[in-house]
């Protein structure tokens, strides 16, 4: 059979090839579906597994309340589920004031963060963490409203926990006043460490890098994305434009020491 209409030919060449270069490419692995189907289904998932604690409104004022409460040298903390509807998240691969990347929510979703008393969902299907992440943004504004931030990449540098590399990150944690807040020896028992406060004007506690790992995780390149991205509303600030790069991962080769994880 013979087409003679040529436009047609040409339209459909052209969507041969959109398809096809897709095809190759694939989707970015940042970009899921937020159709009302995938939201609804999202909304689904957060009633079962997470209103108990963040609440219908995702506000963070659900039936649970304060998840944890503790002590230490005369100072109490309250922690309190993270309230959505701000969008100020501090598990980030993106610079300090941005929102995080679906995939950062996708690993927090999936992974937890044991010492926040965030439980693992890996035992819920991807798509359905998927269609939660999506359903998740719905409570704050910020999403229609902001452009994407761009992650960074983490590549770590073969001298990181080299004597001289921790050796360098001893000067700096000192430069940088880091001891006012996490203490001398890493203990969170810094000068201003009773002091502190989030952005809902709630009393925290600077992390005590000998308990262990950090939220984030225990790897070298956990600890240079905390130091990177900063944890938005906690009070530690980013360190990516006061640091160059290098520094970076010197600061990280000696929290390395501090938390026992090299000598």
């Amino acid at each position: 059979m013979k087409i003679k209409n040529k436009k047609f030919l040409v339209v459909v060449s052209v969507l041969f090839l959109v398809v096809l270069a897709f095809a190759l490419t694939g989707i970015p692995s940042d970009s899921y579906a937020a159709d009302n189907k995938t939201i609804e289904k999202g909304k689904k998932v957060f009633e079962k597994y997470c209103v108990i604690c963040h609440g219908p409104k995702g506000d963070g004022k659900g039936l649970m309340g304060i998840v944890s409460r503790y002590q230490k040298k005369g100072s109490v903390q309250t922690i309190y589920p993270r309230d959505f509807t701000t969008g100020v998240f501090r598990f980030r691969t993106t610079g300090t004031g941005c929102l995080p990347t679906n995939d950062d929510l996708l690993r927090v979703v999936s992974g937890g963060i044991p010492r926040a008393y965030m439980p693992s969902h890996e035992d819920v299907s991807l798509d359905e963490r998927k269609a939660v992440i999506e359903y998740i943004k719905t409570f704050s504004k910020r999403w229609k409203e902001e452009e994407a931030c761009k992650p960074f990449v983490v590549k770590k540098p073969a001298f990181v926990a080299s004597a001289e590399s921790i050796e360098k990150g001893k000067k700096l944690y000192k430069d940088m006043k880091c001891w006012e807040c996490h203490g001398e020896q890493g203990r969170g028992d810094g000068t201003k460490a009773d002091q502190l406060k989030d952005d809902w004007g709630d009393k925290i506690l600077a992390f005590d890098f000998t308990s262990g790992a950090l939220k984030m995780g225990v790897a070298s390149e956990n600890v240079y994305t905390a130091y990177t991205a900063g944890l938005d509303g906690s009070g530690m600030p980013s360190y990516e434009d006061s640091m160059k790069e290098d520094e970076r991962w010197h600061l990280v080769s000696y929290t390395l020491v501090l938390m026992g994880r090299t000598k």
